[in-house]
C-alpha cells in the first residue's frame, strides 16, 4: 500500500513539474508557439460547436460511476472477509477457554 502511495506521489510531482517546465519554456522564449481559440460571450449549443471541443460526458462519467462501485463492493467484500476470520477466532479461542476451565 505504501509502494502504491509512493509511486502515485512520484507521478503528481512528475506532471507537476513537467507542467511547470513547460510554462517556463513557453513564458520565457516562446519556443512553444499555441494560439488560444476565439472565446464567445454568448452560448453557443453542443451541436453547433467543432468536435474536438465536444465533451463525451456518458460515457466518462458511466465509467466513474462504476470505478467507484466496483471499488466499494471490493472494500465491502475485504471488511466481511476479515471480520469471519476475526469471529472464527474468537470462537476457537472460546473453545480453548472452555476446555481449560473444565481441566
Amino acid at each position: 500500500m505504501r509502494v502504491l502511495a509512493a509511486l502515485l506521489l512520484f507521478c503528481v510531482l512528475a506532471g507537476s513539474a513537467s507542467t511547470s517546465a513547460s510554462a517556463r519554456l513557453s513564458g520565457a522564449g516562446g519556443l512553444q508557439e499555441t494560439q488560444q481559440p476565439k472565446q464567445t460571450d454568448e452560448f453557443v449549443p453542443i451541436s453547433q460547436l467543432p468536435p474536438q471541443d465536444q465533451l463525451p460526458a456518458a460515457p466518462l462519467l458511466v465509467t466513474a460511476y462504476a470505478f467507484v462501485w466496483v471499488v466499494l463492493f471490493a472494500y465491502v467484500v475485504s471488511v466481511g472477509r476479515r471480520l469471519t476470520k476475526v469471529q472464527h477466532e474468537v470462537e476457537r479461542l472460546e473453545v480453548d477457554i472452555a476446555k481449560r476451565t473444565r481441566t
